[in-house]
């Protein structure tokens, strides 16, 4: 006889839907994306699925018959082996992207980390992650000393990078591949019909564990779902133009992999079945060599790595226009202009590693054409409206007189009224791993707080003024340091600016200014000064009495400014490194 709780399972399997294989209805299959590199190498098996120059300095190209060989390899390595939680650490290779399949076929989960943190940042995430397997890039092994001293049972498997795709084994990395093939066709297995691509349990479960940046606190692990990701998936296609009409898209990968599972643009580009041109560092002079020659299509980059890129001697206007999803941080006016000068076409996006990496689109109108090209500029540059697969966003009233919990409500569609965005639907993630706490303060009063401030247009569209903390309040009156920057790299000298409040003994607070300059350029902080009370059209109660000229701005791995560095400067003093 059935005992209590397996009695009271059977009765609410009549009642609420179960999310066991043999209750799925016959109309309902459950979401993942694994199944789009499956279904990439049936459709078009001879397709070229990576471009690549190895750490060996190797071209390396391969098709989707050959990366989808190479992936179910990995799965049936780490099925046999029993590893379910596999931390990733490496740039962009094509071994990460096998990866990022092989390790959701074998139905586990990814733990990507960036390269860029500190060993015990690195330590620290894989030991909560709990991972029982690490794939390491050669050239970062090293930083898993510590880690390895104190977790021996975790396996590492070292990668190389080189160009040996068959024949001769080129390290750790390779063998696993191979001794999972062999396992698939000495064991009669029935190739990715047997693994766990389009026949996924249940949408609801873990996919992936990417953590935030942990930049004032030790990093979070954002839960991913198999759902989430196949919708986030489904909309970046859509919006970000991937499924081109009448070619296979180039995607170059530009953006870091391990930063939200690559906005989740390793399963898109494989979707429609782009070629991954993948990139191990951010390469200025290469990446403008791959424009040219290796005919790329799209590229996904924040305003600084375009900017640079912009600024760049080989930058040219290119013969066909190429689609640059844009985010990280709120790009300008004048940015898009530049970029739209060398064919480089801006699709700007906004998110957060919470949402699967963007959730919000601004919209490009035709009826913009005839506005003068700054505003039309300008208005490109908004973050504009939730995604296709998530619902509508939202900017919500915040405040210290509001109440914990209380339900949102929202701000007025007056462009004026600053409030918090806030995200629900399909793309939000599940909640932070083994942080029950965190997770409710994320989804306070039922939506996804997002922490950055902005005012709500007319049209519906978000104008993000600034994270709640970097907003700069002097005399009364709020100062956004984004539409601050903004403004002060209008002058046509200025590479790049950052923006942070230090005190004033009478207005409480004031702004003070780091800049970058043009190459070949060179700016005093005065002459600046006199510039943006006089010449631009900086309000004069935002114009900051103190500026100064650096050689670099500190910037995140995915190339937003560092503001709790500048704010350390300020107090501190500059580094001489990083001084004119």
């Amino acid at each position: 006889m059935s005992g209590p709780s397996s009695r009271l399972r059977n009765v609410l399997g009549h009642i609420f839907h179960s999310a066991t294989p043999e209750s799925v209805p016959h109309h309902f299959s459950h979401l993942s994306p694994t199944y789009f590199l499956e279904r990439a190498a049936a459709i078009e098996p001879n397709a070229e699925a990576v471009y690549h120059v190895t750490a060996n300095n190797k071209i390396l190209r391969c098709s989707y018959m050959e990366l989808a060989n190479r992936a179910r390899g990995l799965a049936y390595y780490f099925r046999k082996h029993g590893y379910k939680r596999v931390g990733l650490l490496a740039p962009n290779t094509p071994a990460f992207l096998e990866s990022i399949f092989g390790i959701v076929a074998a139905g586990g989960v990814i733990v990507p980390v960036n390269y860029r943190l500190k060993p015990e940042d690195i330590s620290y995430i894989f030991d909560f992650a709990e991972v029982d397997c690490i794939i390491v890039d050669k050239e970062y092994e090293d930083l898993l000393k510590a880690f390895t001293e104190t977790h021996p049972s975790v396996k590492i498997i070292v990668d190389l990078d080189t160009d040996a795709t068959e024949g001769v084994l080129s390290g750790p990395f390779d063998e696993a591949v191979l001794e999972g093939l062999i396992l698939a066709r000495t064991t009669g297995s029935k190739g990715w019909s047997d693994l766990i691509s389009a026949t996924v349990a249940n949408e609801d479960d873990t996919i992936a564990i990417p953590f935030t940046s942990g930049t004032t606190s030790r990093p979070k692990g954002v839960i991913y779902t198999h759902r989430g990701a196949y919708l986030a998936t489904m909309a970046n296609i859509v919006e970000s133009g991937l499924n081109l009409p009448d070619s296979r898209c180039k995607y170059l990968w530009t953006l870091p992999m391990f930063h939200a599972v690559g906005w989740t643009f390793p399963w898109a580009v494989t979707a429609v079945r782009g070629t991954h041109v993948c990139l191990r560092k951010i390469d200025y002079p290469l990446i403008w060599k791959l424009l040219k020659e290796e005919g790329v299509t799209h590229f996904n980059a924040a305003p600084t790595v375009n900017t640079l890129l912009c600024a760049d001697k080989n930058a040219v206007v290119l013969p066909k226009p190429v689609r640059v999803t844009v985010a990280a941080s709120p790009p300008t006016a004048r940015l898009f202009e530049q970029m739209t000068e060398l064919n480089l076409f801006p699709v700007h996006v906004y998110g957060l590693t919470e949402t699967y990496g963007p959730i919000t689109r601004g919209y490009t109108l035709p009826e913009w054409d005839l506005l003068p090209k700054h505003e039309k500029f300008a208005k490109m540059a908004r973050q504009g409206h939730g995604f296709l697969t998530s619902l509508g966003v939202r900017v919500v009233k915040t405040g210290e007189d509001i109440p914990f919990g209380t339900p949102p409500v929202d701000v007025a569609k007056d462009g004026k009224e600053i409030g918090e965005i806030v995200f629900q639907g399909n793309i939000c993630c599940k909640g932070y791993y083994k942080d029950e706490e965190a997770t409710r303060k994320l989804f306070e009063g039922g939506v996804l707080r997002s922490g950055d401030l902005a005012v709500w247009c007319e049209d519906g569209s978000i104008l993000i003024q600034d994270r709640q903390k970097d907003i700069i309040i002097s005399g009364g009156e709020n100062i956004s340091s984004v539409a601050l920057e903004s403004m002060l790299v209008e002058h046509p000298d200025v590479l790049e600016a950052g923006v942070v409040a230090v005190p004033d003994s009478q207005w409480g607070e004031r702004p003070k200014a780091y800049l970058t300059v043009q190459e070949g350029k060179t700016i005093q902080g005065q002459e600046f000064i006199d510039w943006a009370k006089h010449r631009s059209a900086i309000s004069k109660f935002m114009v900051p009495r103190e500026v100064e000229i650096v050689r670099e701005l500190p910037k995140t791995s995915t190339g937003k400014i560092k503001k709790n560095v500048l704010r350390e400067w300020a107090k501190k003093g500059t580094p001489e490194e990083v001084k004119i």
